[in-house]
């Protein structure tokens, strides 16, 4: 379960895949809310409790939902910029429980990583990164891939192994959110993908014996897409910081899709019986050319929220998908990227003001410690 505890973040990164249009502070669900959440998520089975946002640093109670977490066996994962993680707070967080985190790093090139978060935290970051492992804590760093910092893998790993990183995870940007706006400036060209995928192998040849190192595709250069969360429905469950229960980050953006917030009824309930959940999950829905492809079973016909965005319509087959009669479009978005369109938000190293929706993306696995 990946729980959004809040929208606030101090960054603005380009690339964040999240809705525009975040929830206010007020609208943030309390500690006993989330607690309870955390409880019924546990009785419902989950094992893995992803703690991000926006920042979740910014909770106030952070250290009590680490340990409450932790008080009901599951393994507890924070997703962070950083921001506001010094040695001390990192010490109260492994104390009350906290396994492994999630720490974005926006670039190798310190210049480059500030203009793309929208401030000059590249030095509290590693800093961060330094109070992570020194605590014990196994760590992931995190990197969002995209045209101006995919040339830099080789650089990316040996700041990881640098900083005694478990995991580095490279994934390459997912286009909702700000992300889907600066897509033109973001895409990489295939030449990049092609050196990017060398680059990798090499690295994993290398530090086989240090470091997990995790390569997430480019889904617009593929032929076929990856399977939307595992299968719409199937492992993942996501509370927005309202309490809005999703099956993925990006599902809000489905118009028409009816969800549900903690509290309307159960989490078992709507995780079993909501339009939400079960509107995609399986294979009875799937449109032509995928009910009758050999694919079904394996990648669900593709994200369901990039198919709402690209087409209008979430029950149309993902058009990163050769096969789908709206291929034509990726081709299109591919060709049209271009070297000179603005990222927005107006990138401007040094400011800290407030994002629109900002946050840091999450991962999957983590990583030292054996999740219960």
């Amino acid at each position: 379960m990946l729980a959004e505890l809040t929208h606030r973040c101090p960054l603005h990164c380009a690339y964040c895949s999240n809705p525009l249009a975040g929830v206010t502070t007020a609208g943030e669900l309390g500690t006993p809310a989330w607690t309870s959440v955390f409880d019924q998520a546990r009785a419902l089975g989950v094992m893995q409790l992803h703690l991000s946002g926006g920042e979740p640093l910014l909770r106030r109670d952070l250290r009590e939902l680490v340990a409450h977490g932790r008080q009901l066996g599951l393994y507890v994962n924070l997703v962070t910029s950083g921001v506001g993680l010094d040695n001390v707070r990192a010490a109260e967080l492994a104390a009350a429980g906290l396994d492994h985190v999630q720490l974005s790093v926006q670039d190798s090139n310190v210049a480059a990583a500030d203009a793309m978060a929208g401030s000059r935290v590249t030095a509290v970051k590693l800093r961060a990164a330094q109070a992570i492992v020194g605590n014990g804590m196994a760590l992931t760093v995190n990197v969002v891939l995209h045209r101006h910092n995919i040339d830099r893998i080789p650089q990316l790993v040996e700041l990881a192994v640098g900083l005694g990183a478990d995991r580095l995870e490279l994934a390459n940007t997912q286009y909702y959110g700000s992300a889907l706006r600066n897509r033109a400036s973001l895409l990489p060209g295939r030449s990049q993908l092609a050196a990017a995928e060398a680059a990798v192998a090499k690295a994993r040849a290398s530090y086989r014996d240090s470091i997990q190192i995790v390569y997430v595709l480019a889904d617009y250069y593929e032929t076929y897409p990856k399977p939307c969360m595992h299968g719409w429905g199937r492992r993942h469950i996501v509370i927005a910081p309202d309490g809005t229960v999703l099956p993925c980050v990006a599902a809000a953006e489905i118009a028409g899709l009816a969800t549900e917030r903690v509290g309307d009824r159960s989490l078992a309930e709507i995780w079993q019986h909501s339009d939400a959940f079960t509107r995609f999950r399986g294979t009875a829905w799937l449109p032509e050319p995928c009910h009758s492809c050999a694919r079904r079973d394996v990648d669900f016909g593709g994200c369901r929220c990039q198919a709402f965005l690209m087409t209008g319509d979430a029950g149309r087959t993902d058009p990163v998908c050769v096969l789908s009669p709206d291929h034509h479009l990726v081709e299109t978005a591919v060709q049209s990227r271009n070297s000179t369109a603005a990222l927005w938000p107006r990138l401007n190293p040094g400011t800290s003001r407030p994002a629109r929706r900002m946050s840091e993306p999450t991962g999957s696995h983590p990583a030292r410690k054996a999740a219960p």
